[in-house]
């Protein structure tokens, strides 16, 4: 899959960078606090996440004003200033759509499902909240605030350690260079101060939309008592808690998150191998196994270098290896017992 980058504006000429992939049915994602469309989808674990959420359909994501791709801006954050950028966005689209608001992003999601019920088909929330000042307390928001704004390296590195627990050591360091690389300290610190602010749970018995609350089980960003406030005040709304301490829903278990929100969804939940590799990275790893080098797994595949190198990156993070070496050997084991 490849990204379509596009530009919109809100109201005031506020520029909105958006990205889109797959094909079908509209679903619109709204990312927590920082992103860069560019480099999100050059890190192998964000980039799996969307390409799986997008097969069978249209995965439509954005960069907030400030953050990524999109220009800076000099209104501060606010939640309406979240739903004028998300309204940019959504006026590309025909037709009611899917919503998912992840982390910052799903309280966010409400407020648009509560004010335009008629434009979102079903409604996804993850490791999000009702309430931002119950998040965690004062002492410790005030803390991560002032080390975002004072030290933006250390801050990075602290909020990976929060998001990302679970995931493996070129991950986290990869989060940690993303989130600086994503906005200045300042947007990050602006943009953290408005999470602890958002407060939807007025707006929560306004969601008219089949609503699904995902969470993980001891997410350290976010508390589970969170979901289920989401769940309790969206009438008819289903919560799912998934085993895991990971915020960021590309760390961890990714792959049980996806499936739960396809199977909600109405989308294709598709059948993976024991091994858990698609039949593409099977073959790339048969390759690997002969000593073949990027350029050569392109030449035999047909497909372009940069590629194949995304293939292997994924086999590493899906197989928990860190060399090609190991895959080779992995491939040769598992071919012998067959």
């Amino acid at each position: 899959m490849e990204q379509r980058l596009g530009l919109v504006q809100t109201g005031d000429g506020t520029g909105v960078s958006y990205a889109s992939v797959g094909t079908g049915r509209p679903l619109v994602y709204v990312s927590g606090w920082l992103t860069h469309l560019q480099l999100g989808w050059e890190l192998p674990a964000e980039r799996a996440l969307y390409e799986s959420l997008a097969q069978g359909c249209r995965l439509v994501r954005y960069d907030r004003a400030g953050c990524g791709l999109s220009p800076a801006t000099d209104r501060p954050p606010s939640l309406e200033f979240e739903l004028e950028q998300l309204a940019a966005v959504t006026a590309t689209l025909d037709g009611p759509f899917d919503l998912m608001g992840s982390s910052m992003g799903a309280p966010v999601a409400v407020a648009w499902a509560a004010t335009h019920p008629d434009t979102v088909r079903r409604l996804v929330l993850y490791g999000g909240w009702a309430r931002g000042a119950e998040v965690s307390p004062p002492a410790v928001q005030a803390h991560v605030l002032g080390l975002v704004a004072s030290h933006w390296g250390l801050g990075s590195d602290l909020m990976t350690d929060i998001f990302a627990p679970d995931a493996d050591g070129p991950t986290r360091a990869g989060v940690a260079r993303y989130q600086r690389a994503c906005s200045s300290a300042a947007t990050a610190r602006a943009l953290l101060a408005l999470s602890y602010d958002l407060d939807v749970t007025d707006r929560l018995p306004h969601v008219q939309a089949p609503t699904l609350v995902v969470h993980r089980a001891d997410d350290r960003a976010a508390p589970v008592a969170q979901a289920e406030a989401l769940a309790a005040g969206i009438d008819g709304a289903g919560l799912v808690v998934l085993p895991g301490r990971s915020h960021l829903p590309y760390a961890g278990d990714r792959d049980g998150l996806v499936r739960v929100v396809r199977r909600f969804l109405g989308l294709s939940v598709p059948r993976r191998s024991a091994d858990g590799l698609t039949p593409r990275q099977r073959e790339v790893a048969g390759l690997l196994s002969q000593g073949c080098t990027n350029r050569e797994i392109a030449a035999r595949l047909g497909i372009d270098e940069r590629s194949a190198e995304g293939h292997v990156e994924r086999i590493l993070l899906r197989l928990g290896f860190r060399s090609r070496a190991q895959i080779a050997a992995w491939f040769s084991a598992r071919r012998d017992v067959v």
